[in-house]
């Protein structure tokens, strides 16, 4: 008499040669990694904690191994005076600190929306199939390629508001009434650093976004076609969700640039209150005023402030660097 019974599972051969296989792929790729991590760990790592056990001393730039540790009076400190007042100091309570963060903010929010928005125009008219596309988009990327000095510089001369080309034009056209002094001013200063980070990071913004698009299956656009689907309603039916990904990661790169912004600030309104960025502050502390104890708790606190937004954005909006949500 027959009886049910469960067959035992087979262990096929191939699968366990693929598994073996792969196992072998993660451990070569452990040890490929392991230099670069070194590297990292000499480059930037003994240098961060350098500069966070230095934001806890009152070292300065003449004596740094005989600093003495101090603890959170770089942070904040308090005084009591006889009649009962006081006084608070230290850099959570330093006026021109948060006017640097307010500005680095400020700079990152409206410089990564425009470069976003842009951005998508621009790699949406890369991925269209024309003539010469090839060479359009070498060319676009010019302005990204510049190095960044080169680039506030040559704005620097064209901002200025005695030969500057743009003042010209604008006198020419019948745009300006008067000439204006685009970096030296603080209603204008910060616009004239976004316009020259917008035009120079649009491409970066549009190259990481062309990407995503070209990984877009054509049958979907096909079809969407043929059932007489509107063009704005591909886009934001079908185009957005699916580049969604690599949009996320293309503007958390780039936030990541424009917190810790310094060399176009530096070079094109160095003396600025308006446009004087967290990384600009903390390098005048470190360097010019020898307040390098100071400056270190500076650059502490904008490495606590890059690290919380980047969790904060990865949680939130559910990023994945594998190439799709979470």
């Amino acid at each position: 008499m027959a009886t049910d019974t469960l067959a035992a599972p087979v262990s096929l051969p191939g699968k366990r040669i693929k598994s073996e296989l792969m196992q072998q792929r993660v451990r070569a790729a452990r040890w490929f990694l392991v230099p670069m991590l070194i590297a990292l760990g000499v480059v930037a790592g003994w240098p961060l904690l350098r500069s966070i056990y230095f934001s806890f001393t009152d070292a300065s730039l003449i004596d740094l191994y005989g600093a003495k540790w101090i603890g959170f009076d770089n942070y904040l400190r308090w005084t009591t005076l006889g009649s009962g007042r006081t006084i608070y100091r230290g850099l959570l309570v330093d006026a021109d600190w948060w006017n640097a963060v307010w500005n680095t903010v400020r700079f990152a929010f409206w410089s990564v929306l425009w470069e976003t928005v842009l951005g998508m125009v621009v790699a949406l008219v890369l991925n269209a199939e024309f003539k010469g596309r090839g060479i359009v988009r070498a060319a676009i990327l010019i302005p990204w390629a510049i190095p960044t000095i080169v680039s506030a510089k040559m704005w620097s001369w064209m901002l200025n508001d005695q030969f500057g080309i743009l003042n010209d034009l604008g006198m020419r056209l019948g745009l300006l009434s008067q000439k204006v002094a685009w970096t030296a001013s603080a209603d204008t200063a910060m616009t004239a650093v976004l316009i020259v980070d917008i035009w120079k990071t649009t491409p970066f913004m549009a190259l990481l976004i062309l990407a995503g698009l070209q990984m877009i299956p054509k049958d979907i656009y096909e079809a969407a076609e043929i059932d007489g689907v509107h063009p704005v309603k591909q886009f934001f039916r079908i185009t957005l969700p699916l580049v969604r990904p690599a949009l996320m990661v293309a503007i958390i790169f780039r936030v990541l640039d424009a917190l810790r912004i310094f060399d176009l600030i530096y070079v094109l309104t160095p003396n600025s209150a308006a446009t004087k960025t967290m990384s600009v502050l903390a390098r005048e502390n470190l360097f010019d005023f020898d307040n390098f104890a100071y400056g270190s708790a500076q650059s502490t606190l904008l490495f606590l402030i890059i690290a919380l937004f980047t969790i904060a954005y990865i949680w939130l909006g559910k990023v994945n660097f594998d190439g799709g949500d979470r």
